[in-house]
């Protein structure tokens, strides 16, 4: 998994942070890391700074609002690694919950467009291409 996301982050110490963290923070919120994974590609092109036109921050595209929902206030936090990875899954499994397990209409609430395609469908493109990698490697985006 590394190798795959040399593009993005050259450092390799970073990638692997990186990709504990993911791996980690989508464990423990009961989600697959190659989903995170790409939902992460999808939202901000693996930018720890992006930032939307909408005010949504951070690898996993937070809004600020939720730093006041879930916590401290802070939305500069949102640009921190795993406060946003935390965040985004902790959201992402809310929104799982919600939809009652389904996946297309939880990553539709996620990014404001529940019921639409395009959006769940970039993901799910994303995903597969992560667990190619990491099938074709025999890994796992875990450490």
């Amino acid at each position: 998994m590394s190798e795959r996301l040399k593009r993005r982050k050259s450092e390799h110490a970073t990638r692997v942070e990186f990709l504990e963290t993911v791996w980690y923070e989508s464990r423990r919120a009961g989600l697959e890391p190659e989903l995170v994974l790409g939902l992460v590609q999808v939202e901000s092109a693996f930018r720890k700074y992006a930032v939307s036109r909408a005010g949504a921050i951070g690898y996993m595209q937070v809004m600020p609002f939720w730093a006041h929902l879930i916590g401290d206030g802070d939305p500069a936090r949102l640009f921190h690694m795993q406060v946003n990875l935390r965040f985004g899954c902790v959201i992402l499994r809310h929104y799982l919950d919600l939809e009652r397990g389904d996946l297309f209409l939880a990553l539709g609430r996620y990014n404001g467009s529940r019921g639409r395609p395009e959006y769940p469908d970039a993901v799910f493109a994303a995903r597969r291409d992560w667990l190619h990698a990491a099938q074709s490697t025999g890994a796992s985006a875990g450490p």
